[in-house]
């Protein structure tokens, strides 16, 4: 009798959801999702119970659970925001984590297949990138591409893939202004795609379909302060990207976009998006050539001596913006102290080569 493959990666991944209501989205992921173990973060009210389908492994974590783990340092997690789902990379104790919203279905490929995102972002994990050296057939470690002519032979071993970003189909990951002069706009384009982010390039992270080696790059995941008594929010997975790809850089790790793509089922409100958005859109055009112009030093050999010191960077010379950066740059402090408390193994150990 045939025996079925087990689930890649089974005991070494965990799915991260931040959400405010019930999990009914799991029954579409059942059959990708079921064999793994979930992180349910739940942001607001507590005291509302948020109900699980049946037959999903899980643990959910509340607020009072956040304040009750870290105590005073429960301060660095976000409130009334999707950024509150870093607590779940931060208590997970496996290698790789998944992160996915609520709003957020499975898609179909252009032959009416579904589409297995969580086995694509695995696969983009466990094979190199390529940021020193474009690659025009993109991912040479897909299927049907290899390395092309003239690519130097001593690049094609490739580094560490510490990131994977997926894409959506339907709703785009717009911000608000766009949002309100394409109000009916969808994303139907399907591209058969992975590539490399090279290096010394910034790029916009969505958290809404992503996955990352978290022995790797985990202790730079942190979202941020936004939302509930912050003056920006809709900002928190960007800020972590441009943060992550700062130390990506920096110690040989790489970071790919593309495939999967998921179905993403519903847009938020452009109004209250522009109210969160407001002072972000002005920021961020001092904020992109801040991290465009940062410089790590060497002595930075780990994620967490690589963020401490762009907390620093940050409350310099952000500061100056807005008494905000200072804030933020005192949050990541805490962050940091806290994953360290909770994983005392990580905090000494080299990332990347």
């Amino acid at each position: 009798m045939a025996t079925s493959n087990p689930p890649p990666l089974k005991d070494d991944l965990d799915i991260v959801i931040p959400t405010i209501r019930n999990l009914d989205f799991l029954e579409m992921w059942r059959p990708f999702f079921q064999p793994y173990h979930l992180i349910i973060v739940q942001d607001g009210d507590p005291s509302k119970t948020i109900k699980v389908p049946n037959g999903f492994d899980y643990d959910l974590y509340n607020r009072n659970d956040i304040n009750k783990i870290l105590g005073p340092k429960a301060s660095c997690i976000s409130f009334k925001d999707s950024a509150c789902r870093c607590f779940g990379y931060m208590v997970s104790k496996k290698k790789y984590i998944f992160t996915i919203d609520d709003d957020c279905f499975v898609a179909k490929d252009p032959s009416g297949k579904d589409i297995d995102a969580l086995s694509q972002h695995i696969r983009n994990l466990l094979h190199p990138a390529t940021p020193y050296f474009f690659n025009t057939l993109y991912d040479p470690f897909s299927d049907g591409a290899d390395f092309v002519r003239g690519y130097p032979f001593s690049l094609r071993e490739g580094i560490p893939t510490a990131v994977s970003h997926g894409l959506w189909l339907n709703i785009p990951d717009y911000d608000a202004p766009t949002q309100l002069v394409k109000p009916r706009e969808r994303n139907t384009r399907y591209v058969d795609a992975v590539m490399t982010i090279p290096k010394g390039t910034l790029f916009p992270m969505c958290g809404m379909n992503l996955a990352f080696d978290r022995n790797l790059i985990g202790p730079a995941m942190y979202f941020g302060l936004m939302g509930d008594g912050q003056p920006i929010g809709r900002y928190d997975d960007m800020w972590a990207g441009w943060c992550v790809k700062v130390i990506c850089d920096h110690l040989g790790l790489g970071i790919k976009t593309g495939l999967p793509y998921i179905w993403h089922s519903k847009a938020s409100n452009p109004f209250v998006n522009l109210k969160k958005e407001y002072k972000g859109i002005f920021w961020q055009e001092e904020i992109i050539p801040f991290f465009q112009a940062i410089s790590l030093p060497k002595e930075c050999t780990t994620v967490q001596l690589c963020y401490i010191e762009l907390s620093k960077q940050v409350k310099d010379k952000l500061g100056k913006i807005d008494p905000y950066f200072v804030k933020l740059g005192d949050a990541m402090v805490t962050w940091i102290e806290a994953w360290d408390e909770l994983n005392p193994k990580d905090s000494k150990k080299p990332n990347g080569k």
